[in-house]
């Protein structure tokens, strides 16, 4: 496995909240909210180049390095099929995704060093705990789009908004085997918990424990600051948590999924809590955003980060 920037010590953004940006800012529908089926036109594949940019300069402008995760966030088997996609069109798809980062780092040219980054999300809902698995099922469901991503030679695979442990276990297995670095990201509730109720020490201890710490690191995405900053409270586990990627908005996810306007929350009061969470972890590294964010939320974040 390569070694990977973002744990030598160096600040590095993300992007935002790509499907809420796509939908409430550029007038996208996304059914399944699944961004990847947009690189299958022209205007699609140019309103996701589009997105990426400005992220790209924002790192670029702050001197910081950005991992960028392709849009394959959605692109596993039953989300295909809910889509119309067989098998063989979702590891085109998924291909296809990389490709178009691969493009945007090459652009680039080094300036700034952008990770490649392969998404995977959970096989159920991001905000609560359906379609359960057992750790095995899960290694079994993820693996063909691990492998497939894993071929196309990116850095890592992210796995964000899981909601239970037995899933994220599943991932990082299928990860080992494919032989990418993997990184498993969980979305928790207003306490701080998981969606299962699970403790976010005792989840990321219990996949290490799994796995003999084969994930690279860990991650806290898909919730606000003020869920979960009380919990990372000094403890072995919290060396193991590298970056977070926070909702713009304070609403619960039930509030959110009854809402039908998008609500940006406060850019400057979120990267407030980003500067004090990095000041209290200086282990943290990777800072980005999710739904209701775009880059204006990262410049900010960005600028109290390297303050």
């Amino acid at each position: 496995m390569s070694a990977l920037p973002q744990l030598d010590g160096g600040t590095f953004i993300t992007d935002g909240g790509m499907e809420t940006t796509l939908i409430f800012e550029h007038g996208f529908e996304l059914p399944e909210f699944a961004s990847f089926p947009l690189l299958d036109n022209p205007a699609g594949r140019e309103a996701l180049r589009e997105y990426y940019l400005p992220y790209i300069e924002v790192a670029r402008r702050r001197g910081v390095g950005i991992v960028l995760d392709a849009p394959t966030w959605r692109a596993s088997r039953s989300w295909g099929e809910k889509l119309g996609y067989s098998e063989d069109a979702l590891v085109d798809v998924n291909r296809r995704g990389v490709a178009l980062v691969e493009e945007l780092k090459a652009e680039a040219a080094g300036d700034p060093e952008i990770v490649v980054s392969g998404c995977v999300g959970p096989r159920g809902d991001a905000y609560r705990v359906d379609a359960v698995m057992t750790a095995d099922e899960a290694g079994e469901y993820h693996a063909a789009q691990v492998e497939t991503l894993a071929e196309t030679g990116v850095a890592l695979v992210s796995a964000l908004t899981l909601t239970y442990v037995d899933e994220a276990i599943g991932i990082v297995r299928a990860s080992q085997r494919a032989g990418v670095p993997v990184v498993a990201s969980f979305t928790v509730e207003t306490d701080g918990r998981l969606p299962s109720g699970q403790s976010l020490g005792d989840a990321i201890g219990q996949v290490d424990g799994e796995t003999d710490g084969a994930a690279a690191y860990f991650m806290v995405n898909c919730a606000h600051t003020s869920h979960f900053s009380g919990v990372l409270q000094p403890a072995p586990w919290l060396e193991r948590l590298r970056g977070l990627r926070a909702n713009a908005s304070s609403k619960s996810h039930a509030e959110l999924d009854e809402s039908d306007e998008l609500d940006p929350g406060d850019p400057a009061e979120l990267a407030a809590d980003y500067g004090e969470l990095r000041e209290r972890i200086p282990t943290l590294t990777v800072f980005g955003s999710c739904c209701g964010t775009d880059h204006s939320h990262i410049d900010a974040i960005c600028a109290a980060v390297t303050a």
